[in-house]
């Protein structure tokens, strides 16, 4: 069936979650369409994980890694002991694509819609094209394209601008990687933002000013206007600028009610809800998802169905509550308490922050972290985190419920 009009699997969207699983599923022998409106290219965004996030396979598409990796919150850096890497965007899609085998037909085009027949799914092109498969994938990224993203009271944004550029004097120390500066700019930075920050060799380094999350969205110009007064402060302006980067993407979506397509990465509300990473985990999820929809589809059973079941089980809905708590805790937050959570967040044994930051901790232990970053935090920290879980209290509670219920887990 390759190269016809159907396919076992049609793909939305050609990032690399989108990629990850159309060539997962290719290479366990389903036939696969990619449909998205560029041909295969390097990605353009920066992406950055943990280390030992990554699958296994994918540690060769690092371009550089960092072991000295540093959170300031005030003058002196936190060690975080976990090294970082940085994605080799190219050698990530020529991995990716050499795992499909023959299978993968990667076809350019915009999706419309679905419409659904006996046995198979017709999905429309704008300009008239007609796709049949037996299963549509929706990971068209940010808001999904078939079936559009629930954020509950609005969307809150993470965004961030950067630029990679050789410097006369180094920005950051030599060598490391900066994961979040907290440390003002001015005598009044809010909303509050934070450097980003890599080493990437000689006196190249990339530098981004970001707002983990606001609603709404800190803009464009004030993060630049950031970035280069943090720059000028600290007498490191850039020199020749190589290129530049904006980023903004929705953090508070809510776990989705399974449809009749299935959805994957952002467009699934895969993104974590307090850092807004979702590649490493989408590139380790894409093989368990692969080969429960190849399962299905030999069985005859529901595929789409049984997909779901695997992104989005009873447990990691309740997680998603547990973290949407912490969404408002965020939001509810003054600029000027930002620096001082973080520092209690990273004063928390590392297997708590880490087990926080993991989109796969169960509900219970997120929770009881939780508990323990309240209970640690200076009063200007607890009393807008208290007064965030108050203004919804039946969430709140639903969410919490976990740390009481759920079977203890280690590390706690």
């Amino acid at each position: 069936m390759h190269g016809s009009e159907h396919s076992d699997v049609l793909v939305v969207g050609g990032g690399p979650t989108g990629t990850a699983l159309a060539t997962a599923l290719a290479s366990r022998g389903l036939d696969v369409r990619l449909v998205a409106p560029h041909p295969p290219t390097a990605y353009p965004a920066t992406y950055g994980a943990w280390l030992d996030d990554l699958p296994g396979w994918a540690h060769g598409c690092a371009a550089q890694v960092w072991t000295d990796v540093r959170v300031y919150t005030g003058p002196q850096p936190t060690a975080l002991q976990r090294p970082y890497a940085l994605l080799d965007n190219r050698a990530l899609l020529d991995t990716l694509l050499g795992r499909a085998g023959t299978r993968l037909d990667w076809t350019l085009g915009t999706v419309k819609h679905t419409e659904h027949a006996a046995g198979h799914d017709i999905t429309h092109g704008v300009n008239g094209e007609r796709w049949t498969a037996s299963l549509v994938v929706d990971a068209s990224g940010h808001g999904g394209t078939l079936h559009p993203t629930a954020y509950l009271e609005g969307p809150a944004f993470q965004t961030a601008w950067g630029l990679t550029a050789h410097f006369a004097r180094p920005p950051i120390t030599p060598g490391s990687m900066v994961w979040m500066d907290y440390r003002p700019v001015g005598t009044a930075d809010s909303p509050a933002t934070f450097l980003y920050a890599m080493h990437l060799g000689d006196d190249r380094y990339f530098v981004q000013e970001t707002s983990l999350i606001a609603r709404p969205a800190v803009n464009r110009a004030l993060l630049g206007a950031r970035l280069r007064a943090r720059l000028d402060a600290a007498g490191t302006p850039p020199g020749e600028v190589l290129s530049t980067e904006w980023v903004a993407f929705p953090m508070n979506g809510a776990a989705p009610a399974p449809t009749r397509e299935l959805s994957f990465g952002a467009a699934a509300g895969l993104v974590h809800p307090i850092s807004g990473f979702q590649v490493a985990s989408a590139l380790n999820v894409a093989e368990t998802l692969a080969d429960t929809v190849c399962g299905a589809m030999t069985s005859g059973t529901d595929a789409a169905q049984a997909g779901w079941d695997v992104l989005w089980p009873e447990e990691r809905r309740a997680a998603r509550d547990v973290h949407l708590l912490g969404v408002r805790a965020l939001l509810g937050l003054p600029a000027g308490a930002l620096p001082e959570f973080f520092r209690t967040f990273f004063e928390l044994p590392p297997q708590q922050w880490r087990a926080f930051l993991d989109p796969v901790t169960p509900a219970g232990s997120l929770a009881r972290i939780m508990l323990r970053l309240f209970a640690h935090a200076p009063n200007g920290v607890r009393v807008p985190l208290a007064r965030a879980a108050l203004a919804r209290p039946d969430a709140s509670v639903k969410a919490l419920q976990a740390a009481w219920f759920a079977a203890p887990q280690s590390g706690d």
